[in-house]
């Protein structure tokens, strides 16, 4: 844990340049602490009043994986992070081995901290594990969020059925049966003080995310030792999840009961593993509520880190728009590809649906293009 907090302080203190407070909130009910950062204006009576940004991470990370985007996003209003339950520094708790139970222990969490904190209504972001408890926490205290959005959500889409599923290799298939008795993230645990070497050598592109910045291996001892510790978080993300990821119960079935009036942003990267088409999906079973699906390009699963520069444009413009009581406009369509004139290019048009103009986007797109080309609304 002291590893952990030397890890945590040096990102931050290379990252931000204003004040910010960090310490554990008591959760009176659960005899729980949640560490939270808190950036606030004291001296600023408008900024202060403004709907705060509350942000929630994903599996195995921590509120230091937020570095590049907590300066810019906390410039005009109060801005919390917080280390989920059983993650980073907080509480590990036991979870409970029901699915519906341990999620509601996490939102359940979310919402004695808010209490504790006194905010009474928030901009609610989250990324991956963490958007999955933004969408349930949202559904079970709707009247506490201005905005929803779900950075590369993990567990929305429905696990397809055998033959439609990716055709899955016998080796994997039998290292997931092997592995399946234990948790996630196992292996770093075992690995010992091996551990911060290994996060480096399985994934060498988080260093690449702030390398301008951060010259060491500070990122890899972060991240090894937000997971070194009792896997609590951990295993009740096994819970939740059933073979190879898939969620037990998956949010594209309950998303479309959220309250009507709560505007949705899904945003994802466009070379990310998590398929976008689930945010279209949600925008067509709320067809009479906003939702905006938003694809920023080059960037993989973790969109804030890979791109932080027009992630945060764009949950800058939904903070406006939470301020001026209105949805944000409409990102404009940018042509991703030009049609060649040559009689072997292929094109199929994509319609598309802008929910506050109810007009029609008709772009052109090669049948045989990558995800990164599919029209969407791109940043």
């Amino acid at each position: 844990m002291a590893k952990l907090a030397q890890a945590e302080r040096k990102i931050l203190q290379a990252f931000l340049r204003k004040t910010y407070d960090t310490r554990y909130v008591f959760l009176p009910k659960s005899q729980h602490r949640l560490w939270t950062l808190t950036i606030e204006h004291p001296d600023n009576e408008t900024n202060q009043k403004k709907v705060p940004l509350v942000m929630v991470h994903g599996m195995g990370g921590g509120i230091g994986l937020w570095a590049q985007n907590l300066g810019p996003l906390s410039e005009n209003r109060p801005l919390y992070a917080f280390d989920v339950l059983g993650f980073g520094r907080s509480s590990r708790p036991q979870f409970n081995c029901k699915p519906d139970i341990a999620e509601q222990q996490f939102v359940e969490s979310i919402e004695e901290w808010r209490k504790t904190m006194n905010i009474d209504k928030m901009i609610l972001l989250g990324h991956s594990l963490g958007a999955y408890i933004s969408g349930s926490y949202s559904l079970k205290y709707p009247e506490r969020v201005k905005h929803l959005v779900l950075v590369d959500a993990w567990g929305f889409p429905e696990k397809p059925p055998e033959d439609q599923q990716r055709r899955i290799p016998m080796w994997i298939k039998a290292i997931a049966t092997v592995i399946k008795p234990f948790n996630p993230l196992a292996v770093l645990r075992v690995a010992g003080p091996f551990g911060p070497g290994l996060v480096r050598r399985f994934r060498p592109d988080l260093q690449d995310k702030f390398a301008d910045t951060l010259e060491d291996d500070t990122i890899f001892d972060y991240i090894y030792h937000c997971n070194a510790q009792t896997p609590s978080g951990e295993a009740a993300f096994k819970t939740l999840n059933t073979s190879f990821g898939w969620a037990k119960n998956p949010m594209i079935h309950r998303l479309p009961d959220l309250e009507k009036d709560i505007p949705v942003t899904l945003v994802y990267g466009s070379k990310s593993w998590v398929d976008n088409a689930t945010g279209y999906h949600i925008k067509y079973l709320r067809n009479e509520s906003y939702v905006e699906v938003a694809v920023v390009r080059g960037a993989g699963h973790h969109v804030y880190a890979d791109k932080p520069e027009p992630f945060n444009k764009l949950i800058l413009r939904i903070c406006e728009a939470v301020d001026n009581n209105t949805n944000p406009k409409p990102i404009k369509f940018r042509e991703s590809f030009k049609a060649s004139n040559d009689s072997s290019s292929h094109t199929s048009k994509t319609i598309t649906e802008s929910k506050s103009s109810k007009s029609l986007v008709v772009e052109d797109t090669p049948d045989d293009e990558d995800k990164e080309n599919v029209p969407t609304q791109v940043l």
